[in-house]
């Protein structure tokens, strides 16, 4: 999608991103940060901490290396401030309220498109005329 100028990125893609160098959503990230705006809210961010610093992730990466992901992260990002009235309003919504967040910011930030590995957002593709792509959809 070279079009796109905002993208929201998912957590779980952003988790296989960084666990999973030579993945298909690493690619795709690196396409978004490198071509795009990604665009973040207070409760992206949130989400992706808490998952990042799950212990079960240090098998596959140690911690500290988390961390500075997630500082490069937050500095390389647009932060939009999304309230949880707008993510409680949408409609319609995810029927996994917690993925509302990604919603909200998309609609908020007027992405191009939100690149999303969980099944429950890509079965809204499209959204508010914003499309909910796959990361190798992205590439495409």
């Amino acid at each position: 999608m070279s079009f796109a100028k905002r993208v929201v990125i998912d957590t779980s893609t952003l988790i296989g991103a960084l666990l999973k160098p030579q993945s298909i959503p690493r690619q795709a990230f690196l396409r978004a940060m490198a071509n795009a705006t990604v665009c973040v809210s207070p409760a992206t961010l949130d989400e992706l901490e808490v998952v990042l610093m799950r212990d079960k992730f240090d098998r596959y990466l140690d911690r500290e290396s988390r961390q500075i992901f997630l500082h490069h992260y937050r500095v390389a990002t647009s932060l939009f401030p999304i309230t949880v009235n707008e993510e409680n309003a949408l409609i319609p919504s995810c029927r996994d309220p917690r993925d509302n967040k990604f919603l909200a910011l998309a609609l908020h930030c007027s992405a191009q498109c939100l690149i999303s590995s969980d099944d429950d957002l890509l079965e809204l593709n499209p959204w508010q005329n914003i499309p909910i792509l796959t990361p190798g959809q992205f590439l495409q």
